[in-house]
């Protein structure tokens, strides 16, 4: 495996966010008598709550309307409290010292925020490991359109083909395919029910990426 540049997805893929995200989530719906399958949330993995939103669907099971903005204020501070614990995911360090070491391009391609995935990065000391981060307000639409795909290969200065993209999201599978980058697919507790069948390569973790890089 010998890619020109390697983009990254961010959530899921270099840090675990999604987990605590998705549990401050979880303990809403149950405070108020409902399960949230996580069949259901992935389809807001890798975009936001636009592509699918669990907040319209608790607001049709319970029949009620919630003041998301007071909730989210509430929850953001366990949120970060819990990711604030976390380091980097398996692979991840590993895999970047390779690409430094075998003048590989890096890139992260996310359709969170420019604060958030800059603020994590310096937290973990990883930023300086990034030629180029690409998020949401660097295009026009984020995944799963292309665009945000097409502004990190254009940011690379390489052939489409020539970029992998590593996603744990099927909305950045799509993402990525739709810019004609070829994917590898690394699942995290919340995507592994996702059928990645159409990605180029599949791996368990970033570990075992690192071991075929």
């Amino acid at each position: 495996m010998s890619p020109g540049a390697i983009l990254f997805d961010f959530d899921g893929v270099i840090l675990d966010t999604e987990w605590p995200i998705y549990e401050s989530m979880l303990e809403v719906f149950r405070e108020n008598g409902h399960e949230l399958p996580l069949e259901e949330y992935v389809k807001c993995i890798g975009s936001d709550f636009n592509t699918w939103s669990p907040e319209k669907m608790l607001e049709e099971l319970t029949g009620k309307s919630f003041d998301w903005d007071e909730i989210w204020v509430r929850r953001n501070q366990w949120i970060r409290s819990e990711i604030e614990k976390l380091d980097a995911m398996p692979g991840v360090r590993e895999t970047l010292k390779r690409c430094q070491e075998r003048s590989i391009p890096c890139g992260v391609v996310s359709s969170s925020t420019q604060d958030w995935v800059v603020g994590w990065l310096q937290k973990l000391g990883l930023d300086c490991c990034f030629d180029e981060i690409v998020t949401r307000g660097d295009a026009a639409r984020i995944k799963p359109a292309p665009d945000l795909y097409l502004e990190g290969v254009k940011r690379m200065k390489l052939p489409a083909a020539d970029c992998l993209v590593i996603e744990d999201s099927m909305n950045g599978m799509l993402s990525a395919h739709a810019a004609g980058c070829p994917v590898v697919a690394i699942p995290n507790r919340i995507t592994s029910c996702l059928d990645f069948s159409q990605a180029e390569f599949h791996f368990s973790s970033m570990s075992q990426f690192f071991e075929q890089l």
